[in-house]
């Protein structure tokens, strides 16, 4: 039998504080490789930051899947931190690190606010490996407008009922269309029909809840966002914090 997800979203989320990702007891900090690491040249034709796959874990990576510096951020699109991060951060990790091979770069949803992230992050999911995180990208940058809508729906009661014990197929499509998420997607060039046929993929909804259930029981991931620098917590959730980590690894 196929899990929901929404249970087990229900659960985490009363445990997961957007934000609080890097304060608990199991951080540390990665131990620095003897000298710097050195730049690995993209294939001909491309840099790093176009090289981008689906992982085993359920997420996406970008850049050198052999960089001797593998982060991993466990993120909610949702969440103010993480947007934070992705405003000022994607864009020179890609940039200054990724591009060099010296650093990959995994992304992995990571539902703490439930419905509005599960919507989100199968929608996000939907166009496949290379346009992902340019979507994930523009998602925060447009964070601020979603959240705004997102505070309006929490007031109403009426929509709130009809969704809550609906199927997680139809709660991540009435959030999507309510939030803005649908329109947003299709003006990426995602056509409405595939767009639908996303947030009702069951197989995508188990997904994400086995990839949050595994951050938790893994890598002890209690909120977001967490960066994880070659398998060790970074103490931190800021881009600076981050890039304080990755030089202190030898990128």
């Amino acid at each position: 039998m196929k899990r929901s997800g929404i249970p087990l979203l229900a659960a985490v989320s009363l445990l997961a504080g957007c934000g609080s990702g890097a304060g608990g007891g199991n951080s540390s900090t990665p131990t620095a490789p003897a000298g710097s690491v050195k730049a690995v040249a993209a294939p001909a034709g491309q840099d790093w930051t176009q090289v981008v796959a689906a992982t085993p874990a359920g997420g996406y990576v970008v850049g050198n899947p052999d960089a001797k510096l593998k982060l991993v951020e466990y993120g909610s699109r949702t969440c103010p931190t993480c947007g934070a991060f992705g405003q000022t951060g994607m864009r020179p990790l890609e940039d200054n690190y990724v591009k060099s091979g010296k650093v990959s770069y995994e992304f992995r949803d990571f539902l703490v606010h439930g419905p509005p992230d599960l919507a989100a992050a199968l929608l996000g999911r939907c166009a496949g490996p290379q346009p992902f995180f340019p979507i994930l990208e523009q998602m925060y940058i447009d964070q601020p407008k979603f959240l705004d809508t997102q505070m309006k729906i929490a007031q109403d009661q009426a929509f709130l009922q009809q969704t809550q014990n609906a199927a997680p197929a139809q709660v991540a499509t009435a959030w999507a269309e309510k939030m803005g998420y649908l329109e947003f997607i299709k003006q990426r060039g995602v056509p409405e029909a595939q767009a639908r046929a996303c947030l009702t993929d069951a197989k995508a909804i188990d997904q994400l809840t086995k990839m949050m259930q595994d951050g938790t029981d893994k890598n002890g991931v209690t909120g977001t966002p967490t960066f994880i620098l070659n398998g060790a917590k970074v103490d931190g959730v800021t881009w600076a914090q981050v890039e304080t980590a990755l030089k202190n690894a030898g990128a």
